[in-house]
């Protein structure tokens, strides 16, 4: 694990789901050597899929390899007194319906919304401002309007024609991420029932393509060209145009001048919140809270969810079907389905006995590109940070700024682009992209009183080095030291504050989380990696080429980020074919 306190001892790894729990698991659950389902990682998706499984009168058993539940959507107490959300820490994109159906409000789900939601920061030195300049964006569109004209009268005018615009684009594209894609496999090589069957799921396709009507030729652009060059046609002033373009990159290995970056855009203001559109939030307790409301609704109704219960294979039988999985200790446990939370690499070249699948299948698994820019640094202070820009109040208690996701570095798109230009030259970024967010701002829960924890989102960083260097402890504190110093431009004293640091570099994403090459979504959200190609083509639905296994994760459709939608569509499929046995 990566960390490194200053002058703290490294009591590391150290899980912040209270021990009773695992006991209830255990006692809800005891290993039986036989269920209809098996789910292979308890991260968000898999638990999911279990719950809707279980409530569908399907026997579940979720197998997660270590101590804590979650995946990525955890919380951990790595620094004593302070609950980091470790990985993922910002709520949005969880589909409704998954909110309803799992009663996670009931499960113990509580949500604090944010408004604002955006704050950037200028460095304006030698510009003859005295107090630095910023763009603070939330609900208020007169509000916003009257920020963005500090930088373009005419870019205030058109933010809300902007906004409309690619509203409507997020409304199209909705109801594409809560089915499975079409069916393109059962299209080219199935019976003409198994054609007609899969004609039915062009419909949100068709329905998609209605409500962009004469515009779609403007919303291709969007889905394929830079996201600069659509910004462009919006927009004048850098600093908007920055703001906006760090939802088209961040956790992609893609500058604002890559085409296709505006899907990773769209992907990012597609969320909601209990019905506010584009609303983000910060769950009470952290990431981790949504991951335990999940599997209460799931043993609610009697799945079973095991810790430290690594999967080591998938058992196949000598007619080429699915009939459970071993466990690492050695446990066989018979079923009739496994679907797995793994990523795609790991499903199908680590877990799955490499003769069952076809060698093209293979080879197009192990080709996926996985490149992720992100390193996370989980940080603990003793005080608020005070921007330049933004000075704190005098008692010291958060302000509507503290509460945003906080863009430094981020003054214009070119600063965005130099950062991706280092990275792809095998070098940490000399001027990082960093996204910070203060959750205990608004969620007391997380920190002693008067102390803070920090989300730092920042990239790019590659996951191999130039010259032969690697991600030891002196390259991590290096870039960690590096961007703290970017901090401490914006606001004067942020090092001082810092009691502790948890430093997550690409390499160890992947090693804790199992997250390829460190990537977020386990494989890149580009256009030849979405719908009906993810992961790869012709086995977009959930389904492989061996028979009774399943992919549920991120690396499936519709891709990453805290949704659920996979791990949902993924049930409903399963369900059909158990049916249909």
């Amino acid at each position: 694990m990566a960390a490194s306190g200053r002058g703290l001892s490294r009591g590391i790894g150290a899980s912040s789901c209270p021990a009773w729990r695992g006991a209830h698991w255990e006692a809800r659950g005891r290993l039986k050597p036989e269920y209809d389902a098996v789910v292979i990682g308890a991260g968000h998706n898999g638990l999911v899929a279990a719950a809707y499984l279980q409530r569908l009168g399907v026997n579940t058993a979720v197998f997660e390899r270590r101590p804590v539940i979650g995946g990525a959507a955890v919380t951990e107490e790595i620094i004593p007194g302070f609950k980091f959300s470790r990985a993922s820490y910002l709520l949005s994109l969880l589909r409704p319906q998954i909110y309803t159906d799992l009663e996670l409000k009931k499960h113990g789900l509580r949500l604090h919304l944010r408004n604002p939601y955006s704050f950037t920061p200028m460095l304006e030195e030698g510009t003859g401002n005295k107090v630095p300049r910023s763009l603070l964006l939330g609900t208020d569109m007169a509000e916003n309007q009257k920020q963005i004209a500090q930088f373009s009268r005419r870019d205030a005018q058109a933010f809300p024609k902007y906004e409309a615009f690619m509203n409507r684009l997020a409304l199209a594209i909705d109801p594409l991420l809560d089915a499975a894609p079409v069916d393109a496999e059962a299209f080219q090589r199935g019976s003409l029932l198994q054609r007609l069957k899969s004609l039915s799921t062009l419909k949100p396709l068709l329905q998609a393509g209605r409500v962009l009507g004469a515009q779609l030729p403007q919303y291709y652009q969007v889905l394929t060209a830079p996201i600069t060059k659509v910004l462009d046609q919006w927009f004048e002033s850098e600093p908007l145009k920055a703001t906006l373009a760090t939802d088209a990159v961040i956790g992609a290995m893609t500058s604002p001048h890559t085409p296709g970056s505006g899907y990773v855009l769209l992907h990012h203001v597609m969320g909601g919140l209990e019905g506010m559109q584009g609303a983000w939030g910060y769950v009470q307790g952290g990431m981790g809270a949504l991951s335990d409301a999940i599997t209460s609704s799931a043993t609610a109704h009697g799945a079973s969810v095991f810790t430290e219960k690594a999967v080591a294979k998938v058992q196949v039988s000598s007619e080429g079907r699915v009939q459970g999985v071993v466990l690492q200790d050695g446990s066989e446990v018979r079923s009739k389905v496994v679907l797995s939370n793994a990523s795609p690499q790991v499903t199908f070249l680590k877990l799955t006995p490499q003769e069952w699948l076809p060698e093209e299948f293979v080879d197009r698994i192990s080709r996926l590109d996985t490149q992720s820019p992100v390193t996370k640094i989980n940080v603990a202070v003793d005080r608020l940070p005070d921007f330049l820009a933004a000075p704190n109040a005098p008692g010291g208690q958060p302000l509507p700024h503290h509460q945003c996701s906080i863009h430094l570095n981020c003054e214009d798109t070119l600063l965005l682009h130099r950062a991706f230009e280092d990275a792809m030259d095998g070098l940490p970024s000399h001027r990082p992209m960093i996204e910070l967010c203060i959750p205990s701002s608004l969620d007391s829960t997380l920190a002693p009183s008067g102390c803070h924890v920090v989300s730092l989102f920042t990239q790019y960083t590659p996951y191999t080095l130039a010259g032969g260097k690697v991600w030891d402890e002196q390259e991590r504190n290096a870039y960690a030291d590096k961007v703290f110093d970017c901090i401490e431009a914006y606001a004067p004293g942020f090092k001082g504050s810092v009691v502790g640091r948890d430093i997550l570099t690409p390499p160890d994403l992947e090693r804790i989380f199992g997250l390829p090459g460190g990537n977020i979504f386990h494989c890149a959200m580009t256009l030849d990696q979405l719908y009906f190609a993810r992961p790869v083509p012709l086995h977009s639905s959930y389904r492989c080429p061996l028979r009774g296994l399943y992919l549920c994760g991120s690396g499936a459709h519709p891709g990453g980020g805290v949704m659920g939608a996979a791990g949902r569509n993924a049930a409903h499929v399963v369900f059909r074919d158990l049916k249909s046995m």
